[in-house]
Parts: structure tokens; C-alpha cells; sequence
């Protein structure tokens, strides 16, 4: 599949969002969340000093947007005012990620669970929910960097991307939000390891591996039916949208270093189309 180029000349790019027409991603090491247009347009929606990472949006259109370093998860209202939605210090001592959002509100938010700038070895760490009311508490425990997760379209079941146990990892999500019956989804091909995740309508997850530097479709059991090579980029994240929500966008970058980062800017956002559209959520 031959990719395209939506934007470059950015920081970090992750968490890209299809919503209302256009793709939000959250640039983190601008500190700035960013809607881009179809013809490559960008305008900055929020700016957030404390590293913007997952999005997702309440049901009455509030936009959430999980605050890394400080740990909290900010919520923009319609007004432009940003507001702190949750404060989720009291179950995670290291930076918080990723986020899907439910039909209902509930955010399921990742974290690191460990000192990843200082070279600290990998730890598991717990994965948190947030209700719309903005309670804090602990969704699942024992989970190795907890990033990319999606919902299936009948909200019944949660997938997660385990970064370092290199698997998508399945809950069964019940009524009153808890997640019951653990299971391995998929695991990843040799060195592969998932980062951003999306779901497409047949049941596929495409994930993202920085590793590999390609973007991975696996069906559940953990058959590969296709693989997109980022070149000399690593794949961070990755998003179905577009006009018939066909087109695949993949965000990379050739660091995860802010302050090479800041300095370089050279994080794009790919695109191609494929066979299946968006499905579930984010």
C-alpha cells in the first residue's frame, strides 16, 4: 500500500481521534491537542503544559484529554474553559497515556508504571477508569504499559495494547463499567509491539509498532492479514476516518525524546486506504 502524507514538520504526534469530520490528535511534546482537516489544515484546539496525550469525548460533546506528567485527566468545555475532569495521582505514580472513552463517559486510562525517561526497567501498573462524574478508581491490575485501547461496537468488550507484554489483551466490560474476563486477544509477530490501536467492521485491530516501524491488522487468535511499512519512521499511533472512514492514518515519529523532538519536528501523519471501515470506539 503506498502511503501518503497528511502533515509533517511536528513534535510527537498520538491519541489521533476521527471525530466530526476531521482528525484530533494530541501533538505532546508541543503541548497543543490539534484538529487537522482532510487537506492537511491544522488548528490548535487546546494547549495543555503537561504533555496532552489520550482524547475522547463526553456524551454531552465535552472534550477529555488525559494531562500526562501531572496525572489528570482535563476536560475542554464547550465555552473553551479547560477544567480538571479527574485527578488520577492517587493510582498512578508515573505518566498517564492513553484513554478510550465509552458510550457512557467512562474513560479506561494507561500509564507508564515506571520511569521511562530515566531508563528505569518496565513495570506493571494498573488500568483506570474514570466515570463521567469524574470518580478515579482501578480498572484491571498487572498490566505491562497499559497504551492503545479500543471498544467493540456493542460496548461489551474493551481491547488493550500491552506495550511491553506484546499482546492486545481483552476484558468484558460489564454494565456498571467494571472489566471481568481477562483473556490474550492476540499476540504480536516476532519484535512487534503495539502502540496506538483502532478497530475496523470486521473485527480487525490495526496496531501500531514503533519496533517494527509498520502498522499490523490482526484478527483475534493473532492471524497477521496485513502489514504497511512506515519507512525509516516509527509507528506511534493509528486511526481509521476519513470521508467513507476507509482511510487508515498512521502518526510517526523518528524519536520519542522531547527534547529531540522539540528540535527536529519531523512526527508525520500517513495515510492510506484499506478494506474495511472504523468501527467501535475511539
Amino acid at each position: 500500500m503506498q502511503l501518503q502524507t497528511l502533515i509533517n514538520g511536528r513534535a510527537f504526534l498520538e491519541g489521533p481521534r476521527w471525530h466530526d469530520g476531521a482528525l484530533w490528535v494530541s501533538d505532546m511534546h508541543a503541548d497543543e491537542v490539534i484538529r487537522v482537516s482532510l487537506d492537511g489544515a491544522v488548528e490548535v484546539v487546546a494547549r495543555l503544559p503537561n504533555q496532552p496525550s489520550g482524547l475522547g469525548w463526553l456524551p454531552n460533546g465535552d472534550l477529555l484529554v488525559v494531562s500526562m506528567t501531572d496525572r489528570k485527566l482535563m476536560r475542554l468545555e464547550a465555552s473553551g474553559a479547560l477544567q480538571v475532569h479527574a485527578d488520577m495521582s492517587s493510582v498512578i505514580s508515573h505518566r498517564a497515556n492513553d484513554m478510550v472513552v465509552d458510550a457512557k463517559g467512562r474513560a479506561y486510562i494507561g500509564n507508564f508504571g515506571f520511569d521511562f525517561d530515566k531508563g528505569e526497567a518496565p513495570a506493571s501498573t494498573v488500568l483506570v477508569r474514570v466515570d463521567a462524574d469524574g470518580g478515579v478508581s482501578v480498572a484491571a491490575e498487572d498490566v505491562s504499559f497499559p497504551n492503545g485501547m479500543v471498544i467493540t461496537p456493542d460496548g461489551k468488550t474493551l481491547i488493550l495494547g500491552e506495550t511491553f507484554a506484546r499482546q492486545l489483551t481483552a476484558f468484558d466490560i460489564e454494565d456498571n463499567g467494571e472489566l471481568t474476563n481477562r483473556r490474550v486477544w492476540a499476540a504480536l509477530p516476532e519484535g512487534a509491539v503495539p502502540d496506538g490501536i483502532c478497530l475496523d467492521a470486521a473485527g480487525g485491530v490495526w496496531a501500531a509498532s514503533p519496533t517494527t516501524k509498520d502498522c499490523i491488522r490482526l484478527e483475534e487468535g493473532g492471524r497477521v492479514t496485513d502489514r504497511i511499512s512506515t519507512g525509516d519512521q516509527q509507528a506511534i499511533a493509528c486511526m481509521l476516518g476519513g470521508e467513507a472512514e476507509r482511510t487508515l492514518f498512521i502518526l510517526t515519529a523518528e524519536s520519542t525524546h522531547r527534547h529531540i523532538c522539540q528540535e527536529t519536528r519531523t512526527a508525520s501523519i500517513l495515510f492510506t486506504e484499506v478494506a474495511y471501515a472504523r468501527a467501535g470506539r475511539p
